[in-house]
């Protein structure tokens, strides 16, 4: 199976959470292959028990995985560069301090390992302390040129920018995405992200240069009651994408 995601005219991917195998197939199918799917490592007791399951998920979804932390648990670093060595799925959720693990273990450089960068209310500048230990440590703050660099060194693919919802200022997501622009690097925003203000956040990316743009929409199309992420919001997230890139 490729390793590499199916990006919609070559630069914008989805990225959405699946409550179940069944549901993982639904949203692939909503979003023609656009999308890459969700599966949280800290559902998991255990690397092997995880490394099964998402294989399973991969076969049925022409292995358009996403192994995720869990609400960017940085206590869940190594299970997911440990799965992910063992599953090859196309894209890889990491803090900040695990990228160089998680792609050192892939052993190749075709799946997208994104770095967790967080909003610090100051455009052009982000915080980096994301890992098990410094997030625990005074923050680690950084030009957001620095901080591409940084992640370059250790084989990320893309800046994931977390928590949307929490951004004092639009401002700095797009000195972000400039930066992401004329630094040649992808770039993920999450946290907060709906259908209601996903077009706004999807302009601002794509009209600042940026290559290539994995927006993450995860609570706000899940359904409460069953958990699953709803195909018809995925579908609805596509036509949004169309007509952006119209």
């Amino acid at each position: 199976m490729k390793l590499t995601p199916k990006f919609y005219r070559d630069r914008v991917c989805l990225n959405v959470l699946a409550g179940s195998k069944q549901n993982a197939r639904d949203i692939w199918e909503a979003a023609e292959g656009h999308v890459l799917v969700g599966v949280l490592s800290k559902n998991y007791d255990s690397v092997d028990s995880a490394v099964k399951d998402m294989r399973e998920y991969a076969a049925l979804i022409d292995n358009a995985l996403s192994v995720g932390l869990g609400a960017g648990d940085p206590n869940q670093s190594a299970m997911v560069s440990a799965i992910s060595a063992q599953v090859q799925p196309q894209h890889v959720n990491q803090v900040f301090t695990g990228v160089g693990t998680s792609r050192a273990l892939l052993g190749q450089t075709e799946t997208v390992v994104n770095g967790l960068a967080s909003p610090t209310g100051r455009p052009g500048m982000v915080k980096i302390s994301t890992g098990p230990l410094s997030c625990k440590a005074e923050d680690g703050i950084v030009p957001v040129a620095t901080a591409i660099a940084m992640l370059k060194d250790m084989g990320g693919s893309s800046v994931k920018f977390f928590p949307m919802d929490k951004m004092v200022d639009i401002n700095e997501f797009r000195a972000l995405a400039e930066a992401c622009a004329a630094n040649d690097f992808w770039l993920e925003p999450t946290g907060g992200i709906d259908l209601n203000n996903y077009e706004t956040i999807l302009r601002i990316a794509l009209d600042a240069g940026v290559s290539k743009v994995i927006p993450h929409i995860y609570s706000s199309i899940i359904d409460k009651a069953t958990g699953l992420t709803r195909p018809a919001d995925v579908a609805t997230l596509m036509a949004i994408t169309r007509k952006v890139m119209a």
